[in-house]
């Protein structure tokens, strides 16, 4: 909530359990994007263990993000039953040590948090792909450098783009900065043309290092090229070690999907 509303109503300096215990009723609204359901399936678990606010909230979400709709239409969204179980299940798999419990919801039903179900997909999609060793969001955006002609600030206008946000909207801006930072400040890079870096704050703030990076001309290596023909494995020519939820990937330790057949495979059958 900006700043200025919350001084308007007197609320500022309350922390959320203090804000909610304000209001007879509390209306939660989220958009169907995965990391919107992250945080829809950690509140509600956060919440779980407060009855008195609990028996408040009223869930309202949509196949699209609110603000594509009128008032009028978010009216009739509002979904009645209780859904901290399910949500306290979500956030413990997603948080889990291996992805296997948050695999296993993509089999389960799912319908009371009716976007849940798409998220886990998309993100079972951002763990490394059995083929190429990079995930979802990694494939297009060597897909859109592959066209040519783009910067770094045009690749960032075309991830979020109201088109390319409906297909696919799991990482926001640092997020992305970061994937793209991995692709190409590596030693065997499947990116180049980012002449400056990392992607931080610090380079943010630093005008010169900024327009650098924003000026470079991207383009792919010939290792791009085969990762994005599926011949070859990121993974094979560059150290792995990030977090997918609860998980630590590594060389060692590379969870992998399986698109084709929306499989998880494990380290020891890869």
């Amino acid at each position: 909530m900006p700043a200025w509303r919350l001084e308007r109503h007197d609320l500022k300096g309350l922390g959320l359990v203090e804000l909610c215990e304000r209001y007879d009723e509390i209306d939660l609204w989220i958009d169907p994007c995965a990391n919107d359901q992250l945080q829809l399936i950690c509140l509600l678990h956060f919440l779980r263990s407060r009855g008195e606010i609990a028996s408040r909230l009223t869930l309202s979400q949509s196949d699209l993000r609110i603000g594509e709709y009128t008032p009028e239409e978010v009216a009739n969204w509002r979904l009645p039953g209780d859904h901290f179980e399910l949500a306290t299940r979500a956030w413990q798999a997603f948080g889990a040590p291996t992805p296997r419990d948050w695999f296993g919801l993509s089999k389960q039903d799912l319908s009371l948090l009716p976007r849940l179900k798409h998220a886990v997909v998309e993100l079972l999609e951002e763990l490394p792909s059995r083929a190429t060793g990079i995930g979802a969001t990694e494939t297009r955006i060597l897909e859109f450098i592959a066209e040519g002609g783009l910067r770094p600030k045009d690749l960032f206008a075309r991830l979020f783009s109201d088109e390319e946000r409906t297909k696919r909207c799991v990482f926001d801006y640092w997020e992305l900065g970061a994937l793209l930072d991995r692709l190409a400040r590596c030693p065997a890079p499947a990116i180049n043309g980012v002449s400056e870096g990392p992607f931080t704050l610090e380079m943010h703030v630093d005008r010169d290092r900024h327009e650098r990076y924003n000026q470079g001309l991207l383009g792919l290596t010939p290792l791009g090229w085969t990762i994005l023909g599926g011949k070859d494995d990121f993974s094979r020519h560059n150290p792995i070690q990030r977090w997918w939820g609860g998980t630590e990937l590594t060389n060692d330790h590379l969870w992998r999907w399986d698109p084709d057949n929306k499989v998880l495979i494990a380290p020891d059958e890869s």
